[in-house]
């Protein structure tokens, strides 16, 4: 827990974040890169900074539902202007906003997100699971979408890009989730349906049965991908054009890593020589708008 500068009134006496570490430099895609236009790039990071915040509190394992909720509504408040310094990120995010004259609701529906984190453990289908994505992930698009003022017509292939990249990644993080913070967000219903259950997370391989759960799931990814892939030809900035392309790019090459690797045994994450061809595609794609 970090002390809070001196002069501050007592309800700023501690701050709400318990920032992991984690930077932009550990996702699967670019965060602000230097593909998006420079007086904008500040308010995506100020986005990122308070969404990877508020993620942090929900995954904190030292840290009961109770006070992970209390923080989170902590930095609902400042974000709709109650004064206080306890959540830097959040302060951050309000003057973005500000400046912008962007919508806060993307912000409340990440927010959102991280409470069910908190007390939600388990996932019943894929519905239900695409039902979370919908705040913890579309949001995420969206902000970017309307930073640069793009139709809203671009929402559904966004939203369906984010859902494939949050899923992903819970599939890379599916051992870590399970032993650290008890959370699965594997469909109970798939794994019920292959005569296995969470336990087999803890095999440290896949059983045959695992296999066909994340098999199925990839399936369903690739469906959100080939949505996905309608999305830059929708956008007209040029430098959010290629972005949203390269991201597509990442994600499918990330798909293809999990068919042939095993995230039981090992992450599975994507290479240096991805994220260089993923740009090489993406910026040829985009330019073919």
């Amino acid at each position: 827990m970090t002390a809070a500068p001196t002069g501050l009134q007592p309800k700023d006496a501690r701050i709400v974040e318990t920032p992991s570490g984690k930077w932009a430099n550990s996702e699967n895609f670019p965060v602000g890169s230097f593909l998006i236009r420079r007086e904008l790039r500040p308010h995506v990071h100020a986005f990122y900074r308070f969404a990877r915040n508020a993620d942090d509190i929900a995954d904190n394992p030292a840290l009961s539902a109770e006070e992970k909720i209390r923080r989170l509504d902590r930095m609902a408040a400042i974000l709709d202007g109650a004064s206080g310094q306890d959540s830097p990120a959040a302060a951050a995010m309000r003057e973005s906003l500000l400046g912008t004259g962007t919508t806060a609701q993307h912000c409340r529906d990440v927010l959102h997100a991280f409470r069910l984190d908190a007390v939600k453990l388990r996932y019943r289908d894929w519905d239900d699971l695409m039902a979370y994505c919908r705040y913890s992930a579309s949001p995420v698009g969206r902000q970017l979408l309307d930073l640069h003022g793009e139709s809203r017509d671009t929402w559904p292939a966004s939203d369906a890009l984010c859902s494939a990249l949050q899923v992903l990644n819970h599939l890379q993080d599916c051992v870590d989730d399970h032993r650290r913070l008890d959370r699965v967000y594997l469909p109970l219903e798939d794994l019920t349906a292959e005569g296995t259950g969470i336990e087999a997370l803890a095999a440290g391989v896949s059983s045959p049965g695992l296999r066909r759960v994340l098999d199925r799931l990839l399936d369903r990814i690739a469906e959100l991908i080939d949505q996905a892939g309608g999305l830059p030809p929708l956008v007209v900035s040029r430098g959010l054009r290629w972005e949203s392309a390269v991201i597509v790019e990442l994600a499918a090459r990330l798909l293809r890593r999990l068919r042939h690797g095993d995230p039981v045994a090992t992450r599975v994450a994507l290479r240096k020589l991805d994220f260089l061809a993923a740009l090489a595609v993406g910026v040829w794609r985009g330019f073919r708008r």
